[in-house]
């Protein structure tokens, strides 16, 4: 699977304005009760947080604060979705099932909030760290995976979904 790794992404300015933004305590987060479709019909009961800032149209408040500093650094001809994800340290390490976020050809990046022992598993089997201020550019129509942490209290993730 091709993909594309860039450390140290964003200006360090840019990078902790969404750092704080994230970390915030007044910052909403919403409750999902299973990390991909595929588990809904698994017995597994690990769960996530997520936040939706854009799916076809912005869906919220602080929409503004991510593209500014950040997807105005991406080469973007239109967004499909961003969300931010929060995995929190369930004193399980378990990478959860294969997935796809669309099955139609598009690009992808997950953006790494804080660094920590949980990571993204492309199809091919290579895990890809999370590290905070890391990008990894990717092919999100091809199957790959998530794997939360256990050496910190969350692992933290902006997913974008473009063209």
């Amino acid at each position: 699977m091709e993909y594309k790794i860039i450390d140290n992404f964003l200006p360090k300015e840019n990078f902790l304005k969404i750092k704080e933004l994230l970390l915030g305590s007044a910052f909403p987060w919403f409750y999902f009760p299973n990390i991909s479709d595929v588990e809904k019909f698994s017995k597994g009961n690990l769960f996530y947080m997520s936040h939706l800032f854009y799916e076809l149209e912005p869906n919220s408040n602080f929409y503004n604060i991510i593209k500014n500093n950040l997807l105005n650094f991406m080469d973007i001809k239109s967004i499909i979705r961003v969300k931010a994800n929060l995995y929190p340290n369930q004193s399980i390490k378990k990478i959860n099932e294969m997935h796809v976020d669309y099955d139609f050809k598009h690009n992808g990046a997950i953006f790494s909030i804080n660094t920590n022992n949980g990571g993204t598993i492309l199809k091919d089997g290579i895990k890809i760290d999370s590290i905070e201020n890391r990008m990894l550019f990717f092919d999100p129509s091809l199957e790959h995976d998530s794997e939360n942490c256990t050496d910190e209290k969350t692992r933290i993730n902006i997913n974008i979904n473009y063209f």
